[in-house]
């Protein structure tokens, strides 16, 4: 592609009957690769929209615990997909917020898949003074959404250590891959939750599906849940996809599931943990 602008540039230059100004237009639009979008299924992206769940995960390492102690507090809301006025209105509501160490959205960062999307949620979160931090969700996974999503925020599956909590993001979009045995990728999670240290005195797990919805793989059910329930120190799951706030325990094994409010609710929750399986809940309108 370079090699294509270079000779085309040329090829103006010796056009002497071409107007100037034309020729300068076209030239800048040509050299400016990121101003065209040869497809609306694009999944290419520039520096600043690339892999931003490292980005985000360097700077919430770098930044001192507010809280001290293992106390932490994120914020937590889902499904931000196409109400930007909303993003807009919950970034400028999350920076009046003391004490919140970064944000977790539960999936649907877009409604098709589109790269586009996820920049445009991207230009609007990007203004938060924490960092974000997100799963994919099934409406990322239409069309090149999942390559998409890859190449903006980056893995699928991933897991981190802060504020003496583990927190394992994982896909549970079943469906979206034809229920086909393999998502969630239940020996990952077993392996991601296996062996806390001694430095850790919780896990918290965050999908956007839960196992108790029809858009969960139906044969993994048991053995998700299973993975979880049986793992050392799991506080809770965190879902998104339902647009609304729930949380209960929909399992006899004690394990609490809690759900967000999606973008269009002006709601989000904020989490604050402490000890091994304390929590409070906070709901914010904005």
């Amino acid at each position: 592609m370079p090699q294509l602008f270079s000779a085309f540039h040329s090829f103006l230059r010796r056009r002497r009957g071409l107007l100037p100004g034309v020729a300068l237009l076209l030239s800048s639009l040509l050299a400016g690769c990121d101003l065209i979008e040869f497809s609306p299924n694009e999944t290419r992206t520039p520096e600043a929209y690339h892999d931003l769940t490292r980005k985000s995960l360097e700077r919430l390492q770098q930044q001192p615990k507010p809280l001290g102690g293992d106390t932490v507090r994120f914020v937590f809301i889902g499904d931000s997909q196409r109400f930007y006025e909303e993003a807009e209105a919950f970034t400028q509501s999350v920076n009046q917020l003391p004490g919140v160490s970064f944000v977790a959205i539960a999936g649907d960062i877009s409604d098709f898949g589109l790269i586009r999307e996820m920049r445009w949620v991207h230009d609007r979160l990007k203004h938060l003074n924490v960092p974000y931090l997100t799963v994919i969700g099934n409406h990322d996974l239409v069309a090149n959404g999942r390559e998409a999503y890859q190449q903006v925020y980056g893995p699928l599956n991933y897991s981190f250590e802060y504020g003496s909590t583990r927190f394992v993001f994982v896909d549970t979009n079943g469906r979206e891959y034809g229920f086909n045995g393999r998502v969630p990728n239940v020996p990952w999670v077993q392996q991601a939750l296996a062996n806390p240290g001694p430095g850790i005195r919780r896990q918290v797990v965050m999908s956007h599906v839960p196992p108790h919805d029809a858009d969960f793989d139906p044969q993994l059910v048991a053995p998700y849940v299973q993975a979880l329930s049986s793992a050392p120190r799991v506080a809770f799951e965190l879902n998104g996809h339902k647009h609304d706030f729930s949380v209960g325990q929909p399992y006899e094994n004690g394990l609490t599931f809690i759900n967000s409010y999606s973008f269009e609710k002006r709601q989000y929750l904020v989490l604050t943990l402490w000890g091994e399986k304390e929590f409070k809940l906070d709901t914010v309108q904005y």
